[in-house]
C-alpha cells in the first residue's frame, strides 16, 4: 500500500480525464482519492459522510488509464458488493464501511474515442462489464469514426443490456451508423444555442473565478458580447474560445474591460458550420438548388457565396448547376444548358478564385431563366414503357452488315430525305405504344 504519488493524482484526475466522484446525502458531490495499492491496483475513494471503492486495473496498458472514468452515484444493493467494499475499508482504513444513507447504485462510467481506440478497446470494456460488480454505461465519442464492422461489435453488448451505450457524432447519424445500431438507440439531436443561452453563458464564464475567466477581474462591452454571439452561430466552444481569447488580450494590455476591437481581433473570422462530408454539404447544396427552381437569385447568390467560403468543390457545384439546367429550365430556354456547360468549363480552365464570378453569372442566369419541367417529366413518363421486352421493329433494326437484309432487316424503312420537307409518317416504336405521347411541351418560354 502506499500514497497516491503527484503524478497518480495527475493522471487520474487531470484535464483529459474526469474525476473519481461520489455524491454526499444531500447530493452535493465530493471526490478524495485517498490511497491506492499499487501492487493490486485498488483505489478507495472517501467521501465526507460514507466512503465508496472504486476499482481501477492499473497494468502495462495506458488504455487502462487513458480512457476509463468512474463516477460512483451511490453504492450497490449487493450484499457480495457490499462485503467486499467493506473488507476493503477495513484493509486500508481500518474502519468498518459505513454507507450514505439514501445511495442505491454504482455506476462506472467507461470512456472512449473513437478517433484515438478501436474494436480492441471496445472489447476491453464490455469483457470488464460482464459479470462486474457496477453497471457500466460506455460513452464513444466521434462514433461516427468507427467503420461498420467496428461498429457491429458493440451490437451483442447493448442486446444484452451489458453495457448502455452513449454515442455522440456531429454526422448525420443515419448516414454513418449502421441500422441494427441505430435501431437500438434513443436519438437526440442537439441544436445550436440561441444568443440569449450563449450571452448567459458568457457572463457567467466572466464571473465564474474557478472555473471561469473571474479571476482576471474583466468586463466585457455589449457590443463586444454581441460580435462574439455572432461569430459563435449557436456554438458554445466557439463563443468560450473567443472569449476566453479576449480575455486575456486586454488582461495583457492592462485593460479591465474587452472592448469590440479586442473581441474582432479575438475571432478574426466567423468560422463557417460546413462538413463537405455531412449535412451540411446536402443541406446547402439543396436550398441553392432550391432558390434557383424558385427563380430567386439573390438566395441563390446567398448559398452559392456560403459553399464557396466555406470550401466547397467547385466541380461540384458547377456540376449540379448543369443538371438543373436540364431538370428544371429544360427547353423553356435552352441556353441556359450551354451557360451551365460554360461555367463549367470555366472551372477547369480557370480556376478559384476567379472561377467564382463564372459560377455567380450562371446562378443567376438559371435562377433569372424561366422555368419548365417537361424534360425530366418525359424521360421518366418514356422510361416506364422501356422498361418492355417489346423487340424493335423489324424495319428500323441495323442493316449494314452481310446478311441483314436476308433476316428483313431494314425491310420498308422510308427514308425521311426522300420526301417532301425531309418529313414521313411511319412508326418508330413497338406497335403496342404506338400513339403514345410522352414529351408535353409546358407552355413556359420556348417550350411550347
Amino acid at each position: 500500500m502506499a500514497e497516491l504519488t503527484a503524478a497518480d493524482v495527475d493522471l487520474l484526475a487531470g484535464p483529459n480525464y474526469a474525476t473519481l466522484v461520489t455524491l454526499n446525502e444531500d447530493g452535493s458531490p465530493h471526490a478524495s482519492i485517498i490511497w491506492i495499492a499499487v501492487a493490486e491496483g485498488l483505489v478507495l475513494v472517501n467521501t465526507v459522510e460514507g466512503r465508496a471503492a472504486v476499482l481501477v486495473t492499473r497494468g502495462n496498458d495506458p488504455y487502462e488509464w487513458i480512457s476509463i472514468t468512474g463516477t460512483v452515484v451511490g453504492t450497490l444493493g449487493d450484499p457480495e458488493a457490499l462485503a467486499h467494499i467493506d473488507a476493503l475499508s477495513r484493509r486500508y482504513d481500518g474502519r468498518p464501511w459505513s454507507p450514505v444513507e439514501g445511495q442505491e447504485r454504482v455506476v462506472f462510467l467507461m470512456q472512449l474515442s473513437a478517433v484515438s481506440s478501436g474494436v480492441a478497446d471496445a472489447r476491453k470494456v464490455m469483457d470488464g462489464a460482464r459479470g462486474g460488480l457496477f453497471r457500466t454505461v460506455l460513452f464513444i465519442d466521434e462514433v461516427h469514426r468507427w467503420s461498420k464492422s467496428q461498429q457491429d461489435v458493440l451490437l451483442p453488448a447493448v442486446e444484452e443490456g451489458t453495457v448502455t451505450l452513449i454515442g455522440a457524432t456531429t454526422e448525420n447519424p443515419y448516414f454513418s451508423l449502421v441500422s441494427p445500431l441505430l435501431s437500438r438507440c434513443l436519438l437526440l439531436r442537439l441544436e445550436a444555442l440561441e444568443p440569449e443561452d450563449l450571452r448567459s453563458l458568457m457572463r457567467r464564464a466572466l464571473e465564474e473565478p474557478e472555473r471561469g475567466l473571474g479571476k482576471l477581474g474583466v468586463t466585457i462591452a455589449e457590443d463586444a458580447l454581441e460580435h462574439l454571439v455572432e461569430v459563435a452561430g449557436g456554438d458554445a466552444r466557439v463563443a468560450l474560445t473567443g472569449l476566453e481569447a479576449a480575455a486575456l488580450a486586454a488582461t495583457s494590455a492592462g485593460e479591465a474591460e474587452i472592448t469590440l476591437e479586442r473581441a474582432a481581433d479575438a475571432v478574426q473570422k466567423k468560422a463557417i458550420v460546413y462538413d463537405r462530408q455531412g449535412d451540411a454539404h446536402y443541406d446547402v447544396i439543396s436550398a441553392f438548388i432550391k432558390s434557383l427552381r424558385g427563380s430567386d437569385p439573390d438566395a441563390a447568390l446567398f448559398w452559392l457565396a456560403r459553399m464557396l467560403e466555406a470550401g466547397e468543390d467547385a466541380r461540384f457545384i458547377a456540376r449540379r448547376m448543369v443538371i438543373f439546367a436540364s431538370e428544371d429550365v429544360g427547353l423553356a430556354d435552352p441556353r441556359a444548358l450551354l451557360v451551365a456547360v460554360a461555367a463549367a468549363q470555366a472551372v477547369e480552365h480557370v480556376g478559384l478564385p476567379e472561377v467564382q464570378l463564372n459560377l455567380a453569372e450562371a446562378a443567376i442566369y438559371l435562377a433569372k431563366a424561366p422555368k419548365s419541367n417537361s424534360v425530366i417529366a418525359s424521360l421518366g413518363r418514356a422510361k416506364e414503357d422501356a422498361l418492355s421486352n417489346d423487340p424493335v421493329p423489324r424495319h428500323l433494326r441495323d442493316a449494314h452488315y452481310p446478311g441483314a437484309q436476308r433476316l428483313g432487316h431494314g425491310e420498308d424503312y422510308r427514308y425521311p430525305h426522300d420526301f417532301p420537307g425531309h418529313v414521313v409518317e411511319q412508326e418508330y416504336r413497338p406497335q403496342r405504344f404506338s400513339g403514345k405521347r410522352y414529351y408535353e411541351p409546358s407552355g413556359q418560354g420556348e417550350d411550347v
